[in-house]
């Protein structure tokens, strides 16, 4: 099967940047984090949320991980991301210690990642305890993400399409499952609307305090 990729940040931004703005103000909304947190958005990908969260959040500080350096590269030059720091890395890997930041979020993201629950169990890592863990994903399959009008026509005319190879996972059963799987307490998935039959599977969970090392 072919690899889905995304290296051209100017042309992602052409086809899904007003379905990515808008529907990460939704997620905000229905998130409704605190101020003053230490963000990081992994699969950053072109910066659109990125920006949303510097604009709507207040975040003391912000950063963006990406696989693409196409994508990060256009990301540098949102001017409403100019207060982040942006950074090459995979979401199965992170290069950042152990509860370096107080919210973690994939914007879109999870269906892309190679082991949908190692991309979660990192992100739940990289948070403090009571740190907020959360994603939000098109409703890939029951018909809410804003391109499946053109993909229904390719389709008919005997096209295959490349698709995200993880796309079970956008269900609020697979979300709550991974979101427990990785210690997060609090789960709450969710499906919001967002425009006509657009829709979107939210996910949001607080990282659980660390045991105490045992006693040699």
């Amino acid at each position: 099967m072919a690899e889905l990729r995304f290296d051209d940040g100017a042309a992602y931004e052409q086809v899904m940047g007003v379905w990515s703005r808008s529907v990460g103000e939704i997620f905000l909304a229905w998130l409704r984090p605190p101020q003053g947190l230490r963000w990081i958005d992994v699969g950053c990908g072109n910066g659109a949320f990125t920006e949303l969260i510097l604009a709507r959040c207040a975040p003391s500080t912000v950063q963006g991980i990406d696989p693409s350096e196409g994508q990060l590269a256009f990301a540098r030059t949102r001017p409403g991301a100019r207060g982040a720091v942006f950074q090459t890395g995979g979401a199965m890997a992170l290069p950042f210690e152990a509860e370096s930041f107080d919210a973690a979020v994939m914007a879109l993201v999870l269906v892309f990642v190679r082991i949908p629950s190692k991309g979660v169990a990192e992100l739940a890592r990289i948070v403090r305890p009571g740190g907020l863990v959360a994603t939000y994903m098109w409703d890939m399959l029951g018909g809410g993400f804003p391109l499946d009008p053109i993909l229904d026509e390719m389709y008919a005319m005997g096209l295959s399409p490349t698709r995200p190879p993880h796309m079970e996972v956008s269900t609020l059963a697979a979300l709550q499952g991974l979101w427990s799987a990785a210690g997060c307490s609090r789960s709450r998935p969710a499906r919001s609307p967002c425009s006509g039959r657009l829709r979107i599977l939210t996910s949001s969970g607080m990282s659980r305090r660390r045991p105490p090392p045992p006693h040699p």
